[in-house]
């Protein structure tokens, strides 16, 4: 770890708005960093698809780990590392790999509760923090929270389910929370002002501006897959005019949705 790079990047969490254009791999982290990010973070269908893999806890945790020493290997930045519900239900098998990603040079992750129980992700928290402490890195624990991405409760319920969630989260050892799919300012509000945590967004269009962001209590702002998302469209629809018609394609692909990305990775070699 270079320079405490935990301690830089729990700091910015507290200097306004971080925005976090999450890459995929060595190169794009390099290319994050010339854009002038001041910290790196990747997204775990992004890392997934670049392996060949759906999104979704298929990544061998051992691709994902070499995947974080790349990037480490090429910016000196702090590195938070998505690792979706930590591959296992299993706390002490999420701890450990835990302990593992924080070696390979991590300061921070995301882990999320998904479609389980918050008392498991509580579970998580706990065992990863100790790990973290162990190893000397104060973690930044990122745990998200999905109620406004699944079916969990009844949509008026969403934003009471959130901030319940986030005091058990909280208390367990969680450093931020990360609430995707949150678009009415009014909910991102009331989840900032309740959670007690610094809230983390994912980009979505008709988003408001950063300062608005800032103004309803926003600390931190992902792009998620969809760069990733929009460099593979432009990708497939370039290598399918080339192979037709031996020319190269412009810029202004279509774009391949998530689902149809998704969908890809997870079919059968022909």
């Amino acid at each position: 770890m270079s320079a405490r790079h935990d301690q830089q990047f729990h700091a910015l969490h507290s200097e306004g708005l971080l925005l976090l254009a999450n890459c995929w791999d060595a190169g794009t982290a390099r290319l994050a960093a010339r854009a002038g990010s001041k910290a790196l973070a990747t997204s775990s269908a992004a890392v997934a698809w670049s392996h060949g893999y759906a999104d979704g806890g298929q990544l061998p945790p051992e691709l994902l780990l070499s995947t974080l020493r790349a990037i480490v290997r090429v910016a000196d930045l702090p590195l938070t590392a998505d690792i979706e519900g930590g591959y296992a239900s299993d706390p002490a098998a999420v701890a450990a790999l835990a302990r593992d990603v924080i070696r390979a040079g991590v300061v921070g992750i995301n882990i999320e509760d998904g479609a389980d129980a918050p008392e498991l992700l509580c579970e998580k928290i706990a065992a990863i923090r100790r790990v973290a402490a162990a190893e000397g890195v104060h973690l930044y624990i990122n745990a998200r929270t999905d109620p406004f991405v699944r079916p969990l409760v009844a949509p008026e319920a969403r934003v009471a389910e959130v901030l319940r969630r986030a005091a058990l989260y909280r208390e367990a050892g969680a450093s931020g929370l990360f609430a995707p799919g949150v678009r009415e300012e009014a909910d991102i509000a009331a989840i900032a002002a309740g959670c007690g945590l610094p809230l983390n967004v994912l980009v979505r269009p008709g988003f408001p501006s950063l300062e608005r962001m800032r103004a309803l209590g926003v600390r931190r702002l992902s792009a998620g897959s969809d760069i990733a998302e929009m460099a593979n469209s432009y990708i497939a629809h370039a290598m399918g005019e080339f192979l037709r018609g031996g020319t190269i394609a412009p810029h202004g692909a279509p774009r391949l949705t998530y689902a149809q990305l998704n969908e890809l990775m997870t079919g059968k070699r022909g």
